[in-house]
């Protein structure tokens, strides 16, 4: 009997770790992590944003190709809807012409750092470098200087948020990934991100996914259709006045003034 007991004492905790050990990783890539892991606060980029009315942001990271993008472009147009493309800056160097296209297109165009690294490894000259550069590389094209910063990788740390933000820039993350990159079907990919959809969502997706210019005509139709309208990300955020909670999504402080 004593064995049963001590058998079940040690379930039981080996359990317990292993929930803990879960609800810890979980938490960390929520963003709840920044809020109670080692009571320490943890600086968060925007996922989201808590908006009455039913807004919500599309957006496209540049690093590698062009071969789909006239036909996203395509549907944006025919939607008469505006999108935020995040640009790496080789691929800025490679592919002017889609940076002119896109910027003449009325979209909004941010940085999406200068090699596509994991800057969470990097110290603050090297991010201040990256994100100098690959702007530099976009206000060349369009002239106009880039507002928004979106992690490669969405990796990010303390000092890559707070440098980006002494450097001017809003970190932006998303509440609503695609997973486009994988080479899911249209419909997969379109319901994925139909499914996840809430006021004030940021929506990831890539340039050059295999389907994603399939998916992008189903997406627009099915939510304009629900009622939500498409703003570029900078239309999206606060400006100032706002916090960001634990899962990363900034509200607005306004009416406490």
């Amino acid at each position: 009997m004593a064995v049963i007991v001590k058998f079940k004492s040690v379930l039981i905790c080996f359990v317990a770790a292993v929930l803990i050990t879960v609800l810890s990783f979980s938490a960390y890539y929520s963003g709840a992590y920044a809020v109670w892991y080692g009571n320490t606060p943890r600086q968060l980029p925007i996922y989201s944003v808590e908006r009455e009315e039913k807004l919500v942001s599309i957006s496209f990271d540049c690093a590698w190709g062009v071969e789909h993008t006239d036909d996203i472009l395509n549907a944006l147009r025919v939607s008469d809807v505006r999108a935020t493309w995040f640009m790496v800056e080789f691929w800025v160097t490679e592919n002017p012409q889609y940076v002119e296209k896109i910027d003449a297109a009325g979209h909004e165009i941010g940085t999406h750092s200068a090699t596509h690294s994991y800057m969470s490894k990097q110290n603050a000259e090297e991010i201040r470098k990256e994100l100098s550069t690959s702007s530099a590389a976009i206000a060349a094209v369009t002239g106009k200087q880039p507002e928004l910063f979106r992690p490669p990788y969405g990796d990010y740390d303390d000092e890559l948020i707070t440098t980006a933000a002494e450097e001017g820039y809003y970190s932006i993350q998303w509440d609503v990934d695609s997973l486009d990159w994988k080479d899911l079907s249209a419909s997969d990919i379109a319901m994925r991100v139909i499914n996840a959809v809430r006021n004030g969502s940021i929506i990831l997706m890539h340039n050059n996914g295999l389907h994603t210019a399939e998916a992008v005509p189903i997406i627009l139709e099915t939510l304009k259709n629900r009622g939500y309208t498409f703003v570029p990300i900078g239309e999206l955020i606060y400006r100032e006045n706002y916090t960001i909670n634990a899962e990363g999504r900034q509200v607005s402080t306004a009416s406490e003034q």
